[in-house]
Formats: C-alpha cells, structure tokens, sequence
C-alpha cells in the first residue's frame, strides 16, 4: 500500500528556529549537516576552527553546538572548555570518526550533552539535537528565575528612605562579600530573614546554597541534631544517617533566626562551628570541616540577655562582629507609603483586582498607627483591604479596626517625665513632622506660605516634608 510520503516525515522540533552552529575542519561535513539542519527549521550556521567558533559565538549567541572532536587548529576539547567558561548556557554536542570510550567519557565529563561518532544518521542527530534544544530552553528558564531570585532579594527589595534604612543598605554592601558572621537584631517582623537572604544574593557565595533554620522552631533535643546531622543508632528514631544543616550549607550561607532560643549547651557548640568550622554529627567521632557564612537574627536585646545570664557571653561577642539593627516600622512612619505601594503591586497580582492605590486618609491613618507587628502586619493589613475593597482606592474602611482604633504611635502610655534614651535628632522628628503637617493643612497644602509662616526657605521645607513622607499629599497643593 502506498503511503503519504508527508506522514512519514518527522514533525518539525517545536523549537524550530533556535540557532545551532557546526564546528568541523571538513568543508563538506559542515556544509551538508548545516543544510540538513536548516531543512529542520534551525539557523544553523558552520565554523572550520575552534577561532572561528568562539568569533560566531561571540557575534551572536547559539542554542546548540555540534563540533568535531579532531581539528588540525586545535581541538573539540577546546572548544568544549572554552564554552564552560565564557558561554555556559550552549549545549555542545560532539562528533569524531576516531571515537573512544576515553574520548566520550571525557567529552561528557567536559560538559558535552552527547557524544555521536561518524558516518552521522540523520535520525539519530534530528533526536539528540531535538533534545539538546530543549535543554538549552531549560537552562535559558533556570537563568531567568535566577535572576528574577536575585531580583527578589536585592538590595532593591529592601525598601526604606529613613536614614536608619539607608544605615542598613550600607552594611549590607559593606560586608556581603567577606566571611565576617553577622549578627541582624529587631523585632519580629522588620525583615531580618529578608535582609540575611539579600547579603547571600550579592555575595560571592550567591551561586551556593542559603539555607535558614528558625531555632525557636525546633525543640531543643533536635536542634543539635538538625544542625550538626547525626549517623544511624545515635538515638530513638535514627534509623539512618542524615546529614545537618551545616553540610547542606557547605560553600553557601546558613541563617540562624532567633539565636536567643538556644540552649546554653547548643551555644558552646556553636561556638566552636564559628571558630574551627568543625564539627562531629551526633553519635559520631569524624569531624566534619565546612566553609559556611553564618548570619544570624535576634529579636531581643542580645546584650541583656548576657548581662541576665540567659546568654552566653562568649558566643555573644563571637557573632557580634558586625551588627546590623533593623527599626522597627513605628521608627520609620516616612517609609509607609513606599511600602504600602510595594505590597499593593504584589497583592494586586496575586488577588487580581485592579486595586490603583490609597487614599490619603488611608495613608494617614497607616502612619498613625504604632505598627506592632512591623512590616509583616502592614503586609498583612494591606492583603486583607485589597481583598475586601469595593473600590479603586483603599480608604480607611477597608483596613483593620485596630488601626482605627489604636491611638497614633508612639502616643500609648506617653507622660512628659518619662523618657526612653534615644538621640535628639530622633526624639524631635515627630512633633516637626506634626508640626509641619498641621501647618500645610492649615495653608491648604501650600509650600510657599507654609515655609514663610515656619520662618524656613522652601527648600528646607520640601526636604523635610520628602523625609517625613508627607509628598504623597501634594498632588493639589500649590506654591
């Protein structure tokens, strides 16, 4: 029976078009498996030198590249090296007429996808080029959700205009680079895991893994065990050897959240992993070596958890190197309408609502409020109204009572002999802000006149009002 010679041709690779370059001092070789590739639906393009290859990559990138192993100006290994190095993300095929087990375990070795010897068949190239392509297109995808990783914990990601913010941007371009372990103290809720992932991300180290233990999570009698590993019959329920956190960090960074949680016999062990990078897994006599960053957070006061014998003071003034303090978000109320922004977009998108943005009464009662929860509960607080809101603004019906309720921050308890130690540049930032606000209402939002009634030139004025966040108001405003 005769058949539709149509059926009987391979379906087209569904990555038709990808550009696939051949390497081959033989002319005719390149030239005839360059055509038959082009017939596929590829760009295929052929170089005769190893030279030649790294210019036609250099001009313009390829998906694939097919090269032989025996060429007179150098040889596919060559090229195989070269490509590891300087373009990482082209998959290389080889192909020889004087093939060896040696040769193919070392192609591959080198990075090769596949290793085909000569005469070529073209069922067999169509396959492995098909899925050589296809691996490329995977790790095209493990690229980009690399970097959108990198972009997610950038220092562009850490959001804040207060100066207090701009102090920690500082330290975490200052250090992220070097071995020094840093020690990150705040409340709950003020970023601390964030900033911890964002010094691995631009580190050296970005490319290993980041591993993070909560150690207020884990009961004490497992917290050795988790982090050190241990080997099989060391106890009830060990039934086979597992490795700690420690080893799975090797190369990378390993972030330990509440350090406060620790037991006093965790803290001397820990003290000798931060000084010797040593380490025996439970139940074990072999001592384990690694190279691991430690980052770690405290939500209390580390320091008077020393001085309350509750910590030990050793380990305390072994991770307290460098320390970075993260403010609470009552001491950065200037810093909310960013924030509120950056969680609108992220919630908007996630909820599929076309949420545009925030009233200024809504604003204003967010930064009345004394935010115990930090940034977190702002985040929190900001889903919920998205969820809830019938309109294209937030307005302040749509945000949690208790911030309609709560009296503004920082106004609980207050009493004029009462006095918590703090700079006077920071004590007097909120009445000037009341102060200037109260005077712009009072003037219709007026710069010109506000400045001249406050005795202050109007750049002054702008500054302040830009420090306080109080610019998002200015949208009618005049002068």
């Amino acid at each position: 029976m005769a058949t539709n010679n149509q059926d009987e041709t391979p379906s087209k690779p569904s990555a038709a078009g990808e550009r696939i370059l051949v390497v081959d001092d033989d002319a005719i070789i390149a030239s005839s498996l360059s055509e038959f590739l082009k017939l596929e639906g590829y760009d295929a393009v052929s170089a005769s030198c190893i030279a030649d290859a790294i210019a036609e990559l250099e001009r313009k990138p390829a998906a694939v590249v097919i090269t032989d192993i025996n060429m007179p100006k150098g040889d596919g290994f060559e090229l195989l090296r070269t490509m590891r190095q300087r373009f990482p993300e082209v998959v290389p095929i080889v192909v020889t007429g004087y093939g060896t087990i040696e040769s193919a375990v070392e192609a591959i070795k080198m990075g090769a996808y596949d290793y085909l010897t000569k005469p070529i068949v073209d069922d067999e190239i169509r396959l492995v080029v098909q899925r050589a392509v296809g691996q490329q297109a995977l790790l095209r995808e493990n690229r980009t959700l690399k970097q959108q990783l990198g972009m997610r914990f950038s220092l562009e990601s850490i959001i804040g205009n207060d100066y207090r913010m701009q102090r920690v941007f500082e330290l975490v371009e200052t250090v992220a680079d070097t071995r020094t372990t840093v020690l990150i103290s705040g409340e709950s809720g003020t970023g601390k895991s964030l900033v911890a992932r964002t010094i691995h991300q631009i580190s050296n180290r970005r490319a290993k893994p980041f591993i993070s233990v909560s150690c207020g999570a884990i009961p004490e009698t497992l917290l050795e065990s988790e982090l050190f590993g241990h080997v099989k019959g060391s106890f009830t329920g060990a039934n086979a050897d597992k490795p700690g956190k420690f080893k799975a960090a090797d190369g990378g960074t390993l972030f330990l959240d509440e350090i406060n949680s620790a037991s006093s016999a965790f803290q001397v062990k820990l003290l000798r992993v931060l000084q010797e990078k040593q380490f025996e897994a439970v139940g074990s006599n072999k001592t384990e070596t690694v190279d691991v960053r430690v980052i770690l957070a405290a939500n209390v006061d580390l320091k008077k958890e020393v001085e309350a014998g509750r910590f030990r003071q050793d380990l305390y003034y072994r991770i307290n190197v460098v320390n970075i303090p993260m403010p609470s978000l009552a001491e950065r109320l200037s810093d909310i309408p960013r924030l509120s922004d950056h969680f609108l977009k992220k919630c908007r998108a996630e909820v599929g609502k076309e949420v545009l943005g925030f009233t200024p009464e809504a604003l204003a009662v967010m930064q009345r409020y004394h935010w115990p929860g930090n940034v977190r509960e702002l985040e929190n607080a900001i889903e919920r109204a998205v969820v809830l809101t019938k309109g294209r603004f937030i307005s302040p019906d749509d945000l949690p009572s208790s911030l309609l309720e709560s009296p503004p921050a920082g106004a609980a308890g207050r009493r004029e002999d009462v006095w918590s130690p703090m700079p006077l540049k920071l004590a007097i930032e909120e009445p000037e802000k009341r102060i200037i606000l109260a005077a712009l209402k009072a003037n219709q939002w007026n710069r010109q006149v506000t400045a001249q009634q406050l005795e202050i030139n109007r750049t002054t004025l702008y500054k302040k009002m830009k420090r306080y966040g109080l610019e998002f108001e200015t949208a009618g405003a005049t002068g």
